[in-house]
């Protein structure tokens, strides 16, 4: 079983996410993470608030990333700073929570998106995420700053699809589905679609 950290966003593979730890439930399982070398889960919160409250019931969607901590400090007691690396899809097959309240999860880890250049009629939205990149970094934005952390693998259509759906403003229930979809060039059509509905594609 694996300890799970239910969010009101998602991570998805080769994505970065900062996190604010402050929560006794998290703080011992992202401290156990830490010395242990091991990764805990993100998975969207279906149902509930991300911050515990007296008879709140959460529910859980049934997809979720694995998560490494590459960074972390603790300026305050009781408060810690990590950004996490999503590595590996997975899907729950069995959830309980612990009297304290943090979730434990059976899971089946997805196999990786295959390495499948991106297809020219999708060339448009490798170019549109290039081209963010290009301006951020002119206007000085450092690889640290980075909504997207290096190499830019603007040639592969999985990972082109995955930071376009944690860019877009999306429903967390239209992100689950797209982190769900196994093909990575469906998921490219997909991202293709809500970018010409938002005006984002020339």
């Amino acid at each position: 079983m694996i300890p799970l950290f239910p969010l009101n966003t998602i991570l998805f593979p080769d994505g970065q996410l900062a996190l604010q730890v402050f929560e006794v439930r998290y703080l011992d399982m992202i401290r156990r993470c830490i010395a242990a070398g091991e990764e805990f889960g993100v998975v969207p919160l279906a149902k509930g608030d991300e911050v515990r409250k007296p008879g709140q019931q959460e529910a859980l969607a049934s997809v979720g990333t694995l998560a490494r901590v590459v960074e972390w400090t603790a300026p305050l007691p009781g408060l810690m700073q990590i950004t996490c690396l999503g590595t590996q899809r997975f899907r729950i097959e069995a959830a309980e929570q612990l009297p304290h309240g943090l979730w434990m999860a059976d899971i089946t880890r997805l196999p990786d998106d295959l390495t499948i250049p991106v297809p020219s009629e999708q060339q448009d939205v490798a170019n549109a995420l290039g081209a963010l990149i290009r301006t951020l970094q002119q206007r000085g934005v450092g690889p640290a700053q980075m909504p997207m952390h290096p190499p830019y693998r603007l040639d592969e259509s999985g990972w082109v699809a995955n930071r376009w759906c944690e860019l877009l403003q999306l429903e967390l229930s239209q992100k689950e589905l797209l982190l769900a979809q196994q093909n990575p060039v469906l998921r490219l059509e997909l991202v293709q679609d809500a970018l010409t509905d938002n005006g984002l594609l020339n």
